[in-house]
């Protein structure tokens, strides 16, 4: 005798209540995104597309004879050379000071730590102001400099002291968490088999950093070409020997140059959506 086949249970019906909390989880994440979007939008698509469209009426040779002359192109390669100075200062030294308060213990650590973020809560303009009171020529080491020969401020050496300042938290901050993930293990290991401080790493260490190490020189050389400021404020902005690309601009504005104003800002804000592109397809890198 055959067994016989139970009917399965019917599925019950779902709830009138259910379904209403369901719709209005939805409806929720829906307008949630929409604020978000439209947060975004405002902020960075529409500046953006206000830029693009003034870039355009300015008509596309009109924009190539601006940036032709030279002041505009020797305000970009200014901006170009303090930018490709700080990549190297803080790839150097902002590694070496990320690894120290991640692999070392000393007194007054908490202290350094905290001074790192400084630049995010100091205006440029008072970053500048303040590099003036050291290095001008009423400053604290104005004698200093005059014994030597030297000039820091309205010229190349506070332009780059200013950047440095600007941007010394981005590499510090990127490579800190993934010094603190990696572990010792692996360093440990290294030096238990004979490796010497700098092989372990050369060896160990900077490889598991590297795309941490490309993002946050990313970040630092987007943040130097677009500081505007700090370095106005302590290089004096002299058209043809301090001026970089952001100052520039807003002489060309005040001038009424309007083409080369227009056209220099859409090229900073094309390379910033380079740089930003670049950086967001890092995490990709990773999986191979």
């Amino acid at each position: 005798m055959q067994p016989s086949v139970l009917p399965r249970p019917a599925r019950p019906l779902e709830a009138p209540r259910a379904r209403q909390q369901r719709r209005l989880a939805a409806w929720r994440r829906c307008v949630l995104i929409g604020l978000v979007v439209l947060y975004l939008g405002m902020l960075v698509l529409a500046p953006l597309a206000a830029l693009l469209v003034s870039a355009l009426q300015q008509g596309l040779p009109a924009i190539v004879a601006a940036l032709s002359e030279w002041q505009a192109l020797r305000a970009f390669g200014l901006t170009l050379l303090i930018a490709l100075i700080a990549v190297v200062v803080h790839g150097v030294c902002g590694t070496a000071l990320a690894w120290v308060l991640v692999r070392q213990r000393f007194a007054g650590q908490r202290l350094i730590n905290a001074l790192i973020d400084l630049p995010f809560a100091i205006s440029p303009v008072v970053t500048g102001y303040t590099l003036l009171l050291l290095f001008g020529r009423r400053g604290l080491f104005a004698p200093l400099l005059e014994r030597f020969d030297l000039q820091v401020a309205f010229a190349l050496p506070g332009m780059i002291l200013a950047t440095l300042f600007v941007t010394l938290p981005f590499m510090a901050r990127e490579l800190m968490p993934l010094l603190a993930t990696i572990g010792v293990e692996e360093e440990q290991a290294a030096h238990t088999l004979g490796a010497s401080g700098w092989q372990t790493f050369r060896w160990v260490t900077l490889p598991a950093l590297r795309y941490g190490l490309i993002y946050g020189l990313l970040l630092t050389f987007a943040r130097a070409v677009g500081e505007f400021g700090a370095v106005l404020v302590v290089g004096g902005g002299v058209q043809g020997r301090t001026e970089t690309a952001t100052v520039y601009i807003y002489r060309a504005l005040e001038d009424r140059q309007y083409a080369g104003a227009y056209g220099a800002a859409l090229v900073l804000g094309l390379l910033s959506l380079l740089l930003v592109i670049a950086a967001e397809r890092l995490p990709r890198l990773r999986r191979w």
